[in-house]
C-alpha cells in the first residue's frame, strides 16, 4: 500500500509541475513518466485490494474468534469472582466465629471475676456485721450493767439521805439527778454503739459501691467493644442486664 501511496504522490508532482498551455487550464505532462507511474500503481494495487478483500472475507470468523474469547474471559472472570466471593465469605465466618468464641470467653471470666467479688463482698458484709453486731452487744451491756450501777448507787444514796430527815429533800434530788446521770450515760452508750454500727455498715457499703461499679464498668467496656461492621450484637445472655447489678441477687 505504500507502494501505491508513492506512485500517486510521484503522479501528482509531475502534474502539478507540468508545463501549462497557454490561454487554458490544461497542461503538457511527459507521457512516459505518466505511463510508468499508472503501471507501478496498476502492478501495486491488486495485492493491496487482495490484502484488504483477505480482511472482509475473514471479519466474520475473525469477529467470532473475538466474541468467543470474549465470552470465555468473561466465564473465567465470573467463576474467578465467586471464588473470591466464595474465599472472602469462608473468611468473614471464620474470623466472626472466632470473635464470638473470644466474647464468650471474656463475657465468662468477666462474670466469673463478678460473681468472686460480690462473694467476698458478702463475706466481709457478713464478717462486719457479727463484728458490729457483738461490738453493739457489749457496749450495750456494759451501758446496762453501769445503768443499773448507777441506779443502784442513786437508790442506795436516796435511802441512805431519807433516814436522815434533816436532809431528806437534798437526799431525793441528789438521788434524781444521779438517776438521770445513770440514764444519760446509758442513752450516749447507746448512741456511740449505733454510731459505730453505722459507721462499719457505711464502710461495708462503699466497698460494696466501688466492686460493683468496677464490674459495671468491665461489663460495659466489654459490650461496648462488641461485633464490627454493622453486626447488631446479641441479646443479653440469661435475661441479665450486663450493668452487673443483676450480680446482687
Amino acid at each position: 500500500m505504500y507502494r501505491v501511496f508513492e506512485s500517486l504522490d510521484a503522479l501528482v508532482t509531475v502534474v502539478e509541475e507540468a508545463r501549462g498551455v497557454p490561454m487554458t487550464s490544461n497542461c503538457v505532462v511527459p507521457r512516459g513518466d505518466v505511463l510508468d507511474l499508472l503501471d507501478d500503481v496498476r502492478e501495486a494495487l491488486p495485492g493491496e485490494v487482495d490484502d484488504a478483500q483477505d480482511v472482509l472475507d475473514r471479519r466474520d470468523e475473525l469477529i467470532d474468534d473475538a466474541t468467543a474469547e470474549a465470552e470465555q474471559t468473561r466465564t473465567g472472570a465470573q467463576a474467578e469472582a465467586q471464588q473470591l466471593v466464595a474465599d472472602a465469605q469462608a473468611e468473614a465466618e471464620r474470623l466472626v466465629a472466632e470473635a464470638r468464641a473470644e466474647a464468650e470467653q471474656t463475657v465468662a471470666h468477666a462474670r466469673h471475676e463478678a460473681e468472686r467479688a460480690v462473694g467476698e463482698g458478702r463475706r466481709q458484709y457478713a464478717e462486719l456485721t457479727d463484728r458490729a453486731q457483738a461490738e453493739a452487744d457489749r457496749i450495750a451491756h456494759a451501758g446496762r450493767a453501769a445503768h443499773d450501777r448507777f441506779v443502784a448507787d442513786g437508790q442506795a444514796e436516796q435511802a441512805r439521805l431519807v433516814a436522815q430527815s434533816e436532809v431528806a429533800r437534798a437526799a431525793h434530788a441528789e438521788a434524781m439527778r444521779i438517776v438521770d446521770a445513770a440514764e444519760g450515760e446509758a442513752e450516749r452508750l447507746r448512741h456511740e454503739c449505733d454510731g459505730y454500727v453505722d459507721a462499719k455498715l457505711a464502710e461495708f457499703e462503699d466497698s460494696l459501691t466501688k466492686a460493683l461499679r468496677t464490674v459495671s464498668r468491665g461489663r460495659s467496656n466489654l459490650w461496648r467493644g462488641g461485633p464490627q461492621n454493622g453486626a447488631q450484637p446479641g441479646p443479653a445472655m440469661n435475661g441479665r442486664s450486663g450493668t452487673g447489678m443483676d450480680l446482687i441477687d
